[in-house]
């Protein structure tokens, strides 16, 4: 990512895309990314990915990579190793990758492709032993290391690899090329994000060519991640995230007060024409066999065509549309009762067992399974997890819901509301935060936490977990008023200081102390003030620091945070500072 060093992973996959594009060899650009991959060992020191997609390209061979084999889909369902009981996102990735394995695809020579071959590497390509390269990453790549375990089953399927029994493999490729198909018919050939859907587009172009209908369909939805910025051409972490900044820009404006003005109801009726259309109302097309969870009644990350439920997002999406059709006076109520609680529904089928909620599905296999962790740069990816902002994000609309539809499966809702909260306690830390696994880190989570609690009537005065939470993200605020944190803060579950002050998470940690009723008013006034100071005579904000991440170490910008959460948290302070005034 934008604020990490260089890597072998970034500066390999990026100088490879700018020769592909066109650039010449003898560019600036280009001679100065090949000098730094040279400098950080060349090419053969790619994580997993990198590996895979130069030997799809031709320019790394298929021996150097560990065995992905395709006839893991051919397990019985029930065994804990089962690929659908991995995480969606390392699920969905390595079925085409194992399709693609599974055939040895490779893209056809030509002169690109032997230029590459040469500057790649500082060493003769033709020489490289690559055998020895497949758990050989660079220092610099390396987050998450290969167990021992890991090793040692990846030189057995090497083995199996040179005698694999022909029908069972064509078996396997066939069985993985299907669950291909489902994956983009069940997404409208959207994916559920950008790297399963180059892969997925890849695995179809092997058999259908580029005069196939899927080519033309993957080629159409490619355009989707893509966008044009001030620094070039970026790619978005899925299509979008259209729901998620939708939902907290209509709860900053209804919470702020801001929605009763005159000049913003055009806009906040269009966002709840776009709600209604964005939820989902049926189950995917092809459902169980494909390993989906329900979907009825969800919201996603981004749009209602991309197809996967996401817990928080739900959460989000029907506290949004609770707060325009029944905290307004002007709005029509297009997502009916039924709806609702078909969101409720799926909300309900989410929790966990321990009461905590994950992100895309139930937990479906122990943390045991990190053991097989292949991914080198990422941590804690191999199965689903309780995250604190997702369990937060339920119970705040549970609770909400709870409040207009008392009559809708109560019994159900206390029980699942009761049984989050206990998991939140205990997911506290000794220190007083909880750690933020979506955004960084701390102050995000905080500001979900205390809002889910005061819900349920804890607060700074009447609950020790909201109060140390309190006195947590005041220890940490800057003299100039203002909190800052390290996207390192995620990597290492642990406070780090990011070398500036930062205004989003400066508006996420005042919000938590407001959702909590802290009564003090000088922490919240100089977080207020340092916001302020920084509003541009344009009246947005700068963009600072990366606010988001997943798995640990991969961190992504979301350039309206900058608008929804300040704007937010200084509509909420004008009166909230107000009151403190008063009682004092």
């Amino acid at each position: 990512h934008i604020e990490g060093p260089s890597t072998v992973f970034g500066t390999g996959l990026n100088y490879a895309s700018i020769r592909l594009l066109g650039m010449k060899a003898d560019h600036p650009v280009a001679v100065k990314a090949r000098a730094c991959l040279h400098k950080l060992g060349g090419a053969t020191g790619i994580p997993a990915w990198g590996k895979f997609w130069f030997s799809l390209l031709g320019v790394y061979d298929w021996a150097g990579n560990n065995p992905v084999p395709p006839e893991l889909w051919l397990l019985p369902n029930w065994l804990p190793i089962h690929p659908h009981r991995w995480w969606i996102h390392v699920r969905q990735v390595f079925l085409p990758m194992s399709y693609l394995y599974g055939i040895r695809f490779t893209i056809p020579e030509n002169d690109m492709i032997l230029a590459l071959r040469e500057e790649l590497y500082p060493e003769d390509y033709y020489k490289i032993h690559w055998p020895s390269q497949r758990n050989h990453i660079a220092a610099i790549d390396l987050y998450s290391p290969h167990t021992k375990l890991y090793d040692f089953l990846s030189d057995i399927l090497s083995l199996y690899e040179n005698c694999s029994f022909p029908p069972l493999r064509k078996r396997a490729v066939e069985c993985a090329y299907q669950l291909i198909i489902w994956e983009d018919e069940n997404t409208s050939y959207q994916d559920l994000a950008p790297v399963n859907k180059m892969f997925n587009l890849v695995a179809r172009y092997s058999r259908d060519g580029i005069e196939g209908e899927s080519w033309r369909l993957h080629e159409v939805k490619r355009r989707d991640f893509m966008w044009m910025g001030a620094e070039g051409m970026m790619v978005c972490g899925t299509n979008g995230s259209q729901l998620w900044d939708t939902g907290f820009i209509v709860q900053a404006l209804v919470e702020t007060g801001l929605a009763n003005e005159e000049q913003f109801k055009e806009g906040l009726l269009k966002s709840l024409e776009w709600l209604d259309g964005s939820q989902m109302q049926d189950n995917p097309k092809h459902f169980e066999k494909a390993y989906r969870h329900r979907t009825k009644g969800a919201f996603g990350f981004s749009t209602k065509e991309q197809g996967y439920t996401v817990s928080d997002c739900t959460g989000e999406g029907l506290k949004a549309v609770m707060y325009l059709q029944h905290h307004l006076d002007f709005t029509p109520k297009p997502v009916s009762a039924r709806r609702m609680q078909d969101a409720v529904d799926t909300m309900l089928s989410l929790q966990n067992s321990d009461g905590g909620f994950a992100s895309y599905e139930l937990i479906r296999a122990g943390s045991w399974s990190e053991y097989l962790n292949p991914a080198e740069v990422f941590g804690n990816i191999m199965v689903e997890y309780n995250y604190p902002e997702c369990s937060t994000s339920a119970i705040t609309s549970l609770a909400i819901f709870r409040k207009l539809y008392p009559n809708y499966r109560s019994k159900d809702i206390d029980r699942c509301i009761r049984h989050a909260v206990d998991y939140l306690h205990k997911a506290q830390t000794p220190e007083g935060g909880w750690i933020g696994n979506w955004g960084i880190c701390f102050t995000y989570a905080a500001m979900f936490a205390t809002e889910s609690l005061a819900l349920l009537g804890e607060t700074y005065e009447t609950s020790p977990y909201s109060r140390r939470a309190c006195e947590f993200l005041v220890s940490k605020q800057r003299a100039d008023g203002g909190w800052g944190e390290s996207y390192q803060s995620c990597e290492r579950s642990e406070w780090v200081e990011h070398e500036n002050t930062q205004l989003v998470q400066t508006s996420w940690a005042v919000m938590a102390l407001m959702y909590a009723k802290y009564p003090h008013i000088g922490p919240i006034e100089k977080g207020v003030e340092l916001v302020m100071e920084r509003q541009l005579p344009d009246g947005s904000w700068p963009q600072e620091a990366i606010e988001g991440v997943f798995n640990k170490s991969c961190a992504i910008s979301y350039p309206n945070f900058k608008f929804s959460f300040p704007i937010w948290m200084l509509g909420k302070a004008h009166t909230y500072l107000e009151d403190l005034r008063k009682r004092a």
